[in-house]
């Protein structure tokens, strides 16, 4: 699903003399390199606070108790995603109110969250899943008029732009009042390991977060409030730091894929391409979707046997994602009725995610889409 063998060889010399900083300096934990890396950070995002942490579930965690959100607090979030997001959610305590996602763009869905908000809702976790910036306008709007906190699941789409009506962009993560991610190594800034980040412009709740990350201290062995051990360490900032400047760069190859997937595959009338919320498709202006993942849907019934099909043929693939949150043992709640979720019980049916890094070559991508149309048609 992604050659990181390649994408080192391509970087090899800059991730290695980074590793030999760390090796040489032995800072470990805090060193030179993670304060660099997150300076650089600051600088591409535009933002005034990145916090580096030691993963993407942890980011979304810190972000939770930064903003001081209470036991029974109501949070919002998409059903059609990874469990992460939920998860800290029901840690904390707080009240997850799974809604159903936009058919289109797989993100939450506007109208059902209006419908989700009761007086005890505090915060809306929008997801931008697979790359994809939500409908942050939108959200933008519901949280002010509710006096509700935004936070971002930034884990899939560093890197993109969301565009307001107005033409002003910013990056995704950037736009609500806190933004989170993931560095695992499969992203589209990976690392070599765990990492994550917390992003914000609030000084104030940028100063708590800090706070938070290591252990609720701002003074060595002086606890000033409760706090978790969450940490990125000098190793994985090295890499980081090498990879930032090729950011866009693989965003735009990945798009490149993307584009060549959907000419090919969209001739069939049995598979849904994916589709921007900027102009409904793929193009090189459509900075909106930075393809984390590629996912298509298969509709004459024949995922299942698509995904062994490619998989005897020697082509990785994934279902991202085979059951709703709501229907996992560990988040199920009587509230919650299927026909909440008509376009969420669909996408677990007819989703498949399709080979998707900065390595993939038009010879691979033909034999893959070849393969699929056969089979498929």
């Amino acid at each position: 699903m992604v050659d990181l063998q390649g994408q080192y060889k391509q970087i090899k010399e800059a991730v290695n003399t980074s590793i030999e900083q760390v090796l040489n300096t032995s800072a470990y934990i805090n060193g030179p390199l993670v304060h660099e890396f997150q300076a650089d950070l600051e600088k591409y995002l535009g933002v005034k606070h990145v916090i580096p942490c030691a993963n993407g579930t942890d980011a979304l965690q810190i972000a939770m108790m930064g903003l001081g959100l209470e036991q029974g607090d109501e949070v919002i979030t998409a059903d059609f995603t990874f469990a992460a997001t939920v998860e800290v959610i029901a840690l904390l305590k707080l009240t997850p109110v799974l809604v159903d996602v936009d058919a289109k763009t797989y993100n939450i869905d506007i109208e059902a969250l209006k419908k989700a908000i009761t007086p005890k809702t505090k915060a809306i976790v929008p997801v931008h899943l697979f790359g994809q910036v939500a409908n942050m306008e939108a959200v933008l709007e519901i949280a002010k008029e509710h006096n509700l906190f935004v936070i971002e699941d930034n884990a899939q789409a560093i890197g993109a732009n969301y565009t307001f009506e107005d033409g002003t962009k910013k990056k995704a993560g950037t736009i609500g009042n806190v933004g989170t991610t993931s560095f695992f190594p499969s992203k589209n800034l990976g690392c070599y390991g765990d990492g994550g980040a917390i992003f914000t412009n609030d000084d104030e709740l940028a100063h708590i977060m800090r706070g938070i990350v290591n252990h609720g201290m701002y003074t060595r062995y002086y606890h000033d409030v409760v706090g978790v051990n969450s940490r990125l360490d000098s190793l994985q900032a090295g890499v980081l730091k090498a990879k930032l400047p090729r950011l866009d760069n693989y965003c735009g190859a990945r798009r490149n894929a993307a584009c060549f997937y959907n000419k090919a595959l969209s001739v069939s009338e049995h598979i849904i391409t994916p589709k921007t919320s900027a102009c409904g498709e793929i193009c090189d202006t459509c900075d909106c979707h930075v393809f984390h993942q590629y996912t298509l849907q298969i509709t004459n019934g024949k995922r299942d046997d698509l995904h062994k099909h490619l998989l005897e043929k020697g082509i990785p693939n994934a279902i991202y994602y085979p059951v709703a949150l709501h229907s996992q043992k560990a988040y199920a709640d009587a509230r919650y009725k299927e026909s909440d979720f008509p376009v969420t019980n669909e996408l677990i049916k007819t989703v498949i995610s399709l080979p998707m890094h900065t390595e993939l070559d038009n010879e691979q991508l033909t034999f893959i889409t070849k393969t699929i149309l056969d089979f498929v048609n």
